[in-house]
């Protein structure tokens, strides 16, 4: 829980650095797309395992209660909602007691146990659906300003390696793993474009923490003592190393400048002052 607690607050800084940066940049909403890291409680209202509203979880959230939310508390999008002076809560899409008018300033798409390997192109259906319904809440001007000035924050990977690759025989069976890294940035990087023309001008972009030492690959690890994986954090820091390349030439349209923070080996951390602004953090990939 320590390490936990560490992580995000290294990734909220990040995000004060962005807002002290790009001050004069308003940011009215937040808008997230991953996996249990940032799933305020979608999987409540589909059918699968991957739940987790039930205790312990939620025990210090308001109320005290599981709320669907993979933290005994509130997550990292709770305090980056915050950080920006917005509620502090961003809802699930799914959960029946919020509406459009609460989407306004916030709501996230996340579903644990999901990746890039099988997520985006519902997710985006689901974007587009939301996009009509706020031009039809705020009006047309008043929309496509929230959703420019808007933060999309994404938060995914750990599960298409973990819960994928190394699990599953299928992919291995089509990719390496220098290849399944490049399938999977490619996926990423469309996203971000097909973000961008939903409008999308401030992005975070997420990449892989050291996985191996996630609780249940350190737990697993019999015969390495329980130790880190460290064939798992050397795939990660590989990653994360083609995702910052393929960022940094991506298209001249997305005018993207990278300032590295390069203390933190398997961890890159980019704040974007630009018109696009495209962060790229792993370490917000806890549990999945």
């Amino acid at each position: 829980m320590a390490n936990t607690s560490a992580t995000l607050w290294v990734i909220l800084t990040q995000f004060l650095l962005l807002v002290f940066v790009e001050g004069k940049n308003k940011v009215p909403a937040i808008i997230v797309f991953g996996d249990s890291s940032v799933d305020a409680g979608n999987n409540n209202q589909i059918p699968t395992i991957a739940r987790s509203n039930f205790e312990p979880y939620g025990r210090d959230f308001d109320g005290g209660r599981p709320t669907g939310r993979f933290s005994n508390g509130r997550i990292l999008t709770n305090f980056i909602s915050k950080v920006f002076g917005l509620r502090t809560i961003v809802p699930a899409y799914l959960d029946p007691a919020y509406s459009i008018k609460d989407f306004v300033v916030g709501v996230t798409f996340a579903s644990a146990g999901t990746g890039y390997d099988n997520a985006t192109s519902d997710v985006l259906s689901t974007t587009r659906t939301t996009k009509k319904k706020l031009k039809a809440y705020l009006g047309e001007d008043k929309a496509k300003q929230t959703l420019a000035q808007a933060l999309y924050v994404m938060s995914l990977g750990t599960n298409d390696f973990l819960e994928n690759y190394y699990t599953l025989p299928d992919r291995r069976s089509q990719y390496n793993i220098n290849q399944y890294q490049v399938f999977l940035i490619g996926i990423a990087m469309k996203f971000v474009e097909n973000l961008y023309g939903l409008g999308a001008r401030k992005i975070s972009l997420g990449g892989l923490p050291p996985m191996g030492c996630l609780p249940l690959e350190r737990t697993t690890n019999f015969m390495g003592g329980k130790e880190c994986m460290q064939s798992y954090n050397i795939v990660a820091t590989a990653f994360n190393a083609r995702l910052t390349s393929s960022v940094a030439s991506s298209s001249p349209e997305l005018s993207i400048l990278l300032r590295q923070d390069k203390e933190r080996a398997h961890i890159p951390h980019f704040s974007l002052l630009t018109s696009l602004s495209v962060c790229s953090s792993g370490a917000s990939q806890l549990m999945n």
